[in-house]
């Protein structure tokens, strides 16, 4: 019966891309994610991202390491904290740490407002 299940779940984990241990594995075994793209990929998509995107011009630094997107820098804008994030989420970041920071000349009571991720296929046109 839990055989069935190992591999009813192993079955449902290689449709959404992750991988899981083997069934003859220790049950305490760890899932482990595999990245849909290699870091040089993700990092890639996110350089050119930010070339075409008003937040390039803040100079955040992304690092890609196992899939995880590791953001560094500075903004006055608040707002594009998120946009990082979400913009290497597109690029297909397994993770996002986003140690960006807000600088003291952002207004706290300023308006939020969504900055527009452009995806790949809208990139192109």
């Amino acid at each position: 019966m839990s055989r069935l299940i190992v591999l009813l779940l192993m079955s449902a984990l290689s449709a959404t891309g992750l991988r899981a241990a083997s069934p003859s594995a220790s049950p305490h075994q760890q899932l482990t994610i595999t990245p849909r793209f290699s870091d040089a990929e993700i990092e890639q998509k996110i350089r050119t991202k930010l070339a075409k995107s008003k937040i390039g011009k803040d100079g955040f630094v992304p690092k890609v390491h196992g899939g995880v997107v590791t953001w560094e820098g500075r903004t006055g804008v608040p707002q594009h904290k998120g946009a990082a994030t979400r913009m290497a989420k597109a690029a297909g970041a397994v993770r996002v740490v986003n140690n960006i920071q807000i600088s003291d000349g952002a207004k706290p009571g300023q308006p939020l407002r969504h900055v527009q991720v452009k995806s790949g296929q809208d990139a192109e046109n």
